[in-house]
């Protein structure tokens, strides 16, 4: 989704008030990503936590 909308780590890491190398960490699978982080990110992409986790296929699933 981040580079869907053409966003760098850096800039989605200041939205979530993380390192650019924490976010990174998160999107490699290095680190698990804490519950906030989560519920911040599916606010912003206005996607549900479910399709974030790649459970639900679908973004609107609640």
């Amino acid at each position: 989704m981040r580079e869907d909308r053409d966003l760098t780590q850096r800039e989605l890491s200041k939205v979530l008030n993380c390192s650019q190398q924490v976010y990174s960490n998160y999107e490699l699978g290095q680190r698990d990503i804490p519950t906030d982080i989560l519920i911040r990110l599916s606010n912003y992409y206005n996607v549900s936590v479910d399709y974030i986790l790649g459970i639900s296929d679908d973004p609107q699933r609640y």
